[in-house]
Parts: structure tokens; sequence; C-alpha cells
């Protein structure tokens, strides 16, 4: 199967769905990162005999030319066990200038052409000679065949065409299809906070592509401990699967710098220790953040740049509010998610949903 997946599909709600809000601020109407004005995602999802478990997601940051209109970026390595393609231009220049696309480890290479090929057909980039395409990635090997390489650089742009505003699909999509979260189904996530006027009415939105270990933690409820389940147990216990990698996307229409950008990136940070994420050794941990602020778009063509950021002052709730939105779009990857077998049978259980909503009712 391989197409864009239907939100019908999707019988699942996610933490907030089922009665356990978290956090002290509003999410947008969707709970998504669509909530920002102009974000789009789209999703193509690869599901193919009893091996193939994999897909994209894009994440498209405004509806103009974005290549010339960058959007002011940055990127936090929370550990840097990964292949995040096109880091090093991001944190020379502090901007993006592509869609961002997440795949599979060993897809990356298609992520940019892919990319690549978008980018240059769009009209007015005929004469286009170099494009930093940003492509991050979690390894789904064992679920999927990734040493097949399925993905190709036409699911990638079908995944740019594809993405659309309002509810985004979540759990075993897109990028997310083959991926493993403290030893349960992982996937993507996404979650957004508004800001209440009196703080300027800005709004942060996060979606995640969850592959991670760690001890986790639900609204401050140790789940990983009393369902026996977590990193490192075969030293108390049982077995252990520490490593893995954890994609987040933050983007907001705070008008913000790159230097702005990269502490809220490391905010996002704190929101993946809210639910019991370590970081691990083999871990792939990257935080890429922007701002869709209109009037602080870059134009390529431009001799001067003229902005207006947000005072360093101005930074402590946008700050409170990705650790919020963070740590719930990396709960919902995890309700979401449905259970899956793949590569030579392999099978990954869903969270166990009933059983942790009782944990959190008697708390």
């Amino acid at each position: 199967m391989l197409g864009v997946v239907s939100l019908a599909a999707q019988p699942h709600k996610t933490l907030r769905q089922w009665g356990f809000p978290t956090g002290i601020f509003q999410t947008g109407q969707y709970n998504a990162i669509t909530d920002v004005p102009g974000v789009t995602v789209g999703h193509v999802t690869l599901i193919e005999g009893d091996s193939v478990r994999t897909g994209v997601t894009a994440i498209v940051p405004h509806q103009g030319d974005i290549f010339n209109h960058k959007v002011p970026a940055a990127i936090h390595v929370g550990n840097g066990f990964g292949k995040l393609a096109g880091i090093t231009q991001v944190q020379e220049l502090g901007n993006i200038e592509t869609p961002v696309v997440l795949t599979n480890t060993l897809s990356v290479a298609a992520g940019i052409e892919g990319l690549v090929r978008y980018t240059l057909m769009q009209p007015g980039n005929e004469g286009v000679r170099s494009v930093n395409a940003v492509v991050g990635e979690t390894n789904d090997g064992r679920l999927n065949d990734i040493r097949g390489m399925h993905v190709t650089p036409q699911m990638v742009i079908d995944a740019i065409n594809a993405a659309h505003g309002g509810p985004v699909e979540q759990g075993n999509v897109g990028a997310g299809t083959g991926t493993i979260c403290f030893g349960f189904k992982g996937g993507i996530g996404t979650s957004s906070r508004v800001l209440p006027q009196s703080l300027g009415g800005y709004t942060v939105g996060v979606l995640a592509q969850t592959n991670y270990g760690g001890i986790l933690e639900i609204d401050g409820v140790q789940v990983g401990q009393r369902l026996e389940k977590h990193d490192f147990i075969n030293h108390v216990r049982k077995t252990e699967n520490v490593d893995g990698s954890c994609m987040m996307v933050v983007v907001t229409d705070a008008p913000l710098d790159s230097r702005n950008l990269e502490r809220l990136a490391k905010r996002a940070m704190m929101g993946l220790a809210k639910t019991g994420g370590i970081a691990s050794n083999g871990s792939g941990d990257y935080v890429i953040a922007m701002s869709v602020a209109p009037d602080n778009l870059i134009d390529a063509n431009a001799k001067t740049i003229t902005s207006t950021v947000l005072a360093n002052g101005e930074m402590s709730s946008l700050f409170a509010a990705t650790i919020e939105a963070t740590a719930e779009a990396l709960w919902n990857s995890l309700f979401m998610a449905e259970p899956m077998t793949g590569r030579n049978g392999y099978h990954v259980d869903a969270l166990p949903v009933e059983e942790v909503l009782q944990m959190l009712r008697n708390r």
C-alpha cells in the first residue's frame, strides 16, 4: 500500500482526546503543527508485503516560494548519532530554503534528491544551481527492510504535493510507519500551543518522528516502570532496548531570529525528557526550529534585510509552550500508533492504552 493515509483509518485518540490535557496553555484548533498559519504536512506511507514498513513526511513551512523567501531557522543537536542532511548551512546562514523532509536512515539520499528536484521545478528557480535540502531520519530497520531502500525521490515530491492544513495524520504514517518508541509502536505525533494575547498570542506547533528509548513517563506517571518495560531493565529484571532516535520539528509564527530559534529548539529536548527519553549514546535526537512570521521571511534577492524580532525577555512563555507541545506530540505518537508486524515477522505492540489510562486515573 502506497499513498496518503486518510484520517478515517485511525480509530485511536490522542492523550488529550482521552480526557487528559497536559500543560497550562491552550492548543490550537487542531492541536497540530498546522495550527501555525501557512504550515502544511504531507505523508507518503509505504507498506508492502511482509517486510516494507516505511515512508516520508514533509513539513512545508509556508505556501510561498520557499527557496526565494527563506525561513529563519536553527537546529539543535540533542545527541548526534544521526544523519541530518543540510545542518551545516542552516547553522552557518540561519535559514532553511526547502520543505523539511523526514524518512528512514538509508533513504536520506532519496530525500535530498526529491527535495532538490522539487525545488528546481518550481517557477522562478530556472537558474538555481545549489539547494540545501534538509532531511532528517530515524532507523526503522527492525520492522522495515531498510536495506532495500524502497523510498524514492518521487515519493518525497508526492509527500510535499500532498501536504495540507487542518488535522494531521498521526501514528503509523509517513516517516513514522516503521518506528518504535519505548519498546512500543511509535510513529508521527503532533501538538500545538497558543499563547494568550497578553503574552503575544503566538502559536507554537511541533511534529515529531519517534523512534527512541528511555523510561516512559506520561504526564508525570511512571508508566514504563509500572509496565516493567523500559531501558536497562535487563540489569534489574528482563531485557533492554536503549538506542533509537527522535526528530522534532518546531514551527512558530513568533518573529524570532536564528539565535532565539536555537534557544527555542533546546527547550524541545526538555519536552523529550518529560516523556522519559534519555538521548542515549546511539540516538539521533535533533530539533529543527523555524519562524514563519511573514515579515521576517528572507528575500534571497535582497541586499539588506530589515526584520523585527522578539526581545530576549519575551522568550520564556515560548519556551514553556515548546516544552508542552513537544511532550504532547511525543505522547500522541504512541497513543495514535497501532501494532505492527514487519521484517522477518518482527512484531511490536502498541501502547496498552486502557492500562495506561487507568494509571493516569489512579495516580
